[in-house]
């Protein structure tokens, strides 16, 4: 059963001059208990980014907070729910908040995390790798979902794109 609540369920990582940003739809059940992002053990997402090269080793899900220091944001769609996408309420998704995240702060990249959170952001179905859209100069690019939900549909090929993409508009997985 989803969840929702007055405020958000996890909090936006965002600040200007971010290289990327990571979108992804809600948070999930676990990870709104813990208060932190991606952080069901089955999940692949803290080792897709170590693996693909964005941070210089495996984060736990509770070091979420200092993934700035390596030029990385976090946010979701839907920020008051928690629940599987199939179980949100048709209404969950704020796109015009998460637009108006992006234009403010202006990432390098924003990176969904899903193609239904793609999807759901941008108004039609989406490949996975670099997009031919922006969100005012911000490029956009596709993921296969970590969740472990999805896992039949995981490949890592995007995620090391990705990697390869951050490190040529100025990210860095050594810190500042």
């Amino acid at each position: 059963m989803p969840r929702k609540v007055d405020r958000h369920v996890l909090p936006d990582v965002l600040q200007p001059g971010l290289a990327l940003v990571f979108c992804g739809t809600a948070a999930g059940k676990r990870s709104a208990a813990e208060r932190a992002y991606y952080a069901h053990p089955g999940n692949l997402f803290w080792r897709a980014l170590f693996e693909a090269g964005l941070t210089p080793r495996l984060f736990a899900p509770a070091e979420f907070l200092l993934l700035p220091e390596y030029g990385i944001g976090l946010t979701d769609l839907a920020k008051r729910h928690s629940g599987n996408d199939n179980e949100l309420p048709r209404d969950a998704f704020d796109v015009p908040a998460l637009l108006a995240k992006i234009e403010r702060h202006q990432p390098r990249l924003l990176a969904f995390t899903s193609k239904n959170a793609a999807r759901a952001a941008l108004g039609h179905a989406a490949h996975y790798g670099l997009q031919d859209e922006v969100i005012g100069s911000t490029r956009l690019f596709v993921l296969p979902s970590p969740s472990g939900q999805a896992r039949g549909h995981w490949t890592s090929r995007p995620w090391l794109a990705l990697g390869q993409l951050y490190r040529s508009v100025g990210g860095t997985s050594t810190g500042s």
